[in-house]
């Protein structure tokens, strides 16, 4: 039961970045280090043996290289590397590359959809001032945290990191 609430907590801190990310295209630096700092609870609490810790470890050192790469290069901004990293460290070796595929599939889903928004809709066009939102604007870049949270969501259910049964 403790390891679902930690696990929940960890996705509630990935909704939580996605959402700021939407709202200023910034993920604070607290959130990152929240979801690594409750990582090692979690461990205790399932009972990891030194094989999955590494693992775990593992995962999050890839994703922290991917994600500094992809800053180097422009791919994305810093926030979403460290969030994709301090994400990556939860899914382990055994689930990151099912966590980068889902996190890759739904990053591509959501720019084809901000691009349908972005060039239907112009200034004038507003439900709510909901559109007018800059994250709808042509130019800005796609707030990646988003991806990121809706990869870690649909890579949890198959991941190993919630106990069977």
């Amino acid at each position: 039961m403790l390891v679902q609430i930690l696990v929940l907590a960890f996705l509630g801190l990935v909704i939580f970045a996605a959402l700021h990310d939407i709202a200023s295209f910034k993920i604070p630096n607290w959130v990152c280090l929240a979801i690594i700092g409750l990582f090692p609870v979690y461990g205790i609490v399932a009972g990891l043996d030194l094989n999955a810790w590494g693992g775990h470890m593992l995962g999050g050192a890839l994703g922290l290289l991917l994600g500094m790469a992809l800053f180097a290069t422009g791919g994305l901004g810093g926030g979403d590397g460290k969030l994709f990293a301090a994400a990556a460290l939860w899914f382990g070796w055994s689930d990151f590359f099912s966590f980068l595929f889902l996190t890759m599939l739904a990053g591509g889903g959501l720019a084809v959809i901000l691009l349908m928004i972005r060039r239907t809709l112009t200034e004038n066009i507003a439900l709510g001032g909901i559109l007018t939102h800059r994250a709808f604007a042509m130019g800005e870049p796609v707030p990646y945290g988003v991806a990121i949270a809706a990869g870690a969501l649909w890579c949890l259910p198959f991941a190993s990191i919630l106990p069977a049964g």
